[in-house]
């Protein structure tokens, strides 16, 4: 190709591209050309010579930005020339590097997850001397975030007053959050479970009864939790912890009263063995001043029990002095009676321990089950808690006493008390309820799950071996379910198993009938 030719082209596009003929455009167009055709020219490389002449700092400079011609190289390089006080610029931008860096130190501290972010980062950039490429980068970043600011979050607060975008501390302190705006800002997330929580606390924690109406209003509070939404629920829920309290103090009162008697009998008892006694008067004072030493500061009731306390302090120091010598005659005896008393408060636990277990199965015994099913009762009144009751026979059980002797007879009763207890939970209450029939009470149990819990007891008796001398005895058992909430109360829902269990027997025993 001709230069000629070259010429033309460059003409061309000029024109196409619409500028003007003049010697910049015609240079920039012609090298452009000339590379196209592949040929060399000296006039197109003149920018890169006389770049090479420059020193390495105007170099790594002018490769951030984009000269090809001459002109632009020249304006460059005037731009530079006239910098006639170089240290006054880098002081310049020295200062405004630390007034950016005391800017964005600011916005680290502003309340805006997104702009400290950005402000870390370029704090960071700025001390790593970065490119001017670098710094465009990051004003893209800074101007992205300014366009896509949002603030509409602020609306939420008109609720409480007036808002001022550009002080939003004076703001916050000027909030005024009424009861009203709470009640239509705030909704519960699960109003059941506060229910559930409410009227576990209207329970009394001390007393064992519960007044009417607190279990009136729990069972409101259940059956329509959003019932709490209402203002004149308040009312009701403080008279109801009102009344739990008076509850709980009556039965304090009653405990401390029942105190006092024991405090009466005892200070009656300390009197008459003070005839008899040689304690020490010191160890006695000690007991006066520590009594006086308690706080006078408790409520009324424990003021007496003190005082009662007290009262015997003061009968002991006044009588030890006098009949110092009678306990020392009498302190043998006085010794053998502190042992028959230990002894007898050792008998006494065990004795109550024994009145609720059965001797034989060591199950508990009707007395303990009767017991157990009143407090299930109570807790179905109250919160609905579902039981149920399983009744068992032993099959045949009396054809074991007629051919293998009573003996084997309590062998099997007991075998089959701990079959029974393996399988039951511990939330579970089992018993013998007379002879060779036994009861368990199913906590949060229905009919199903009671018939499931009675088929596995059945299954294992039948496969089980009851050995009595070396002699296998075949033991089978029948079953009864039912459950409280199948009834209309614990009379007829005991009523209903023993029912089933009697259908169980009737029907050709070794199975289990529940009602549906």
């Amino acid at each position: 190709m001709t230069i000629q030719s070259i010429i033309k082209k460059a003409i061309k596009r000029l024109e196409l591209e619409g500028k003007l003929l003049t010697p910049d455009f015609y240079a920039e167009a012609f090298c452009k050309e000339a590379q196209k055709a592949g040929i060399q020219s000296d006039d197109c490389s003149k920018v890169e010579a006389f770049k090479n002449t420059l020193n390495k700092d105007f170099q790594k400079e002018l490769k951030n930005y984009n000269l090809t011609t001459m002109s632009e190289l020249s304006r460059f390089l005037i731009s530079k020339l006239n910098r006639t006080n170089p240290s006054h610029c880098a002081d310049m931008l020295d200062s405004q590097s630390i007034l950016i860096k005391r800017i964005l130190y600011a916005v680290e501290m502003l309340h805006n997850k997104q702009a400290t972010a950005l402000a870390t980062q370029s704090i960071k950039l700025l001390s790593e001397e970065p490119t001017a490429l670098e710094l465009d980068q990051f004003k893209q970043l800074w101007m992205n975030f300014t366009e896509s600011y949002d603030d509409t979050f602020l609306e939420k607060l008109k609720l409480f007053g007036d808002i001022d975008r550009t002080d939003l501390k004076t703001t916050i302190e000027k909030l005024k959050i009424s009861k009203a705006s709470l009640e239509n800002s705030i909704e519960f997330t699960n109003p059941k479970e506060i229910a559930s929580l409410l009227v576990s606390s209207l329970v009394p924690s001390i007393s064992s009864t519960v007044n009417e109406k607190i279990l009136l209003l729990s069972k409101k509070i259940k059956q329509d939790p959003n019932i709490l939404n209402n203002e004149n629920i308040d009312k009701e829920i403080k008279k109801a912890i009102s009344l739990r309290i008076a509850l709980d103090k009556e039965s304090v009162k009653e405990m401390i009263s029942s105190l006092d008697g024991v405090l009466d009998k005892l200070s009656n008892r300390l009197i008459e063995m003070i005839e008899s006694s040689d304690s020490s008067n010191i160890e006695i004072k000690s007991i006066k001043k520590e009594l006086e030493s308690y706080s006078t500061h408790t409520e009324t009731n424990f003021k007496k029990a003190h005082q009662k306390l007290f009262t015997i302090a003061i009968a002991l120091e006044k009588n030890t002095q006098s009949l110092s010598k009678d306990l020392r005659v009498h302190s043998d005896e006085v010794t053998v009676l502190s042992k028959k008393i230990q002894d007898l408060e050792v008998e006494l636990v065990q004795a109550k321990e024994s009145s609720k277990e059965d001797f034989l199965t060591k199950l508990y015994n009707k007395r303990a089950l009767d017991e157990h099913m009143q407090i299930k009762e109570g807790e179905f009144e109250r919160y609905g808690h579902n039981y149920s009751i399983v009744m068992f026979d032993l099959d045949h059980f009396k054809n074991v006493n007629d051919n293998f002797g009573h003996a084997a007879g309590d062998a099997v009763l007991a075998a089959f008390a701990k079959i029974l207890k393996k399988e039951t939970r511990n939330v579970d209450i089992v018993g013998r309820f007379g002879g060779e029939e036994f009861m368990a009470i199913l906590e949060e149990t229905d009919s199903k799950g009671g018939f499931v819990f009675a088929e596995k007891v059945r299954k294992n008796v039948q496969k089980a071996r009851f050995m009595y001398k070396g002699e296998r005895i075949a033991v089978t058992v029948s079953c009864g379910v039912c459950e409280r909430k199948s009834n209309s109360s614990l009379k007829n829902t005991v009523n209903s198993s023993d029912e089933n269990l009697y259908k169980a027997k009737e029907s050709g025993r070794n199975k289990v009938v529940y009602t549906k």
